[in-house]
């Protein structure tokens, strides 16, 4: 080096760059994969309480998974009971949506009563065994319960102020009326206006191919006074959507949504069986013009 030259090695004090690689299906290999989505991306107010993998909590506390937590909180520990609730719909996070959730809910397993995390941890460098997949059963269903409001926040006979009682002012104001048909499968109310929101737990392709099937045949409705209106990408999978008739209650549309979801499982399981004809693959192609992708 000449005279006055100086190393340019690394300084002490840079920090360290993180391999963030996007996970574009966070949940796969959980069976209980497509409410998650649901929880995360559609489902105002709703609860369920988690299975952990066996180690993962030797005290066995009650953990219980929320859509919605206050001030959209990523974790927080309940001081009166100690009651752990794990938030879904947050305002940030990483490449990776398993990771951010099991941080949260490893934060939760060492904090103490009243303790709060307001975001996740998007930033450390990526670790092993911090990911949902690590940390639930993995063939745990979840038992979701829907809400119409956010009461459940609160301990039972508890009164809000401050802060908590605005945050749960406004989360109340927002709840669209929401019920669960089945696995997945989530009637709401927007406006004037009733659907369907469908997450299947298939492959993209695969699932696209079995609609086009149905909709070849004109099976791709719950009957009169609905449509198929398309489809969303959420966390790898698709959500198809159905427009219902907003007269009829969410119950009305349990029996048809479980004949149409028996259709569709059987026209998934004849792909292997014989390729689409013409009529479906022009079917498909005009599905595949109605998706919308959300990130």
């Amino acid at each position: 080096m000449g005279k006055g030259a100086r190393s340019k090695g690394p300084r002490k004090d840079a920090k360290r760059k993180v391999r963030d690689v996007f996970v574009a299906r966070p949940f796969e290999g959980l069976a209980a994969e497509p409410e998650l989505i649901a929880l995360r991306e559609f489902v105002p107010s709703a609860t369920a309480p988690l299975t952990l993998a066996e180690g993962v909590d030797p005290e066995g506390r009650r953990i219980t998974l929320g859509s919605v937590l206050p001030l959209a909180a990523a974790a927080m520990v309940r001081e009166d009971d100690g009651h752990i609730f794990l938030g879904m719909q947050v305002q940030t996070r990483s490449s990776d949506v398993s990771r951010d959730l099991g941080r949260a809910l490893r934060w939760a397993l060492e904090a103490r009563p009243g303790q709060v995390l307001s975001v996740p941890d998007t930033t450390s460098e990526p670790r092993e065994g911090e990911r949902l997949q690590d940390l639930l059963a993995p063939t745990a269903e979840l038992d979701v319960e829907l809400h119409p409001d956010f009461s459940w926040w609160l301990p039972e006979g508890s009164t809000p102020t401050g802060e908590i009682a605005m945050s749960l002012e406004r989360a109340n104001a927002a709840i669209m009326p929401t019920e669960r048909l089945g696995p997945g499968a989530y009637w709401v109310l927007a406006g004037e206006r009733a659907h369907l929101r469908w997450v299947w737990p298939a492959d993209e392709n695969r699932l696209l191919q079995a609609l086009a099937r149905l909709s070849a045949a004109g099976e791709l409705t719950l009957g009169e006074e609905t449509r198929y209106a398309g489809s969303f990408r959420a966390h790898g999978l698709l959500v198809p959507v159905w427009d219902l008739d907003a007269e009829a209650h969410a119950r009305e549309w349990a029996e048809p949504a479980k004949h149409l979801g028996a259709r569709l499982e059987e026209a998934l399981s004849s792909l292997d069986d014989r390729p689409l004809d013409a009529a479906e693959r022009r079917a498909r192609d005009g599905l595949i013009g109605r998706q919308l992708t959300l990130r």
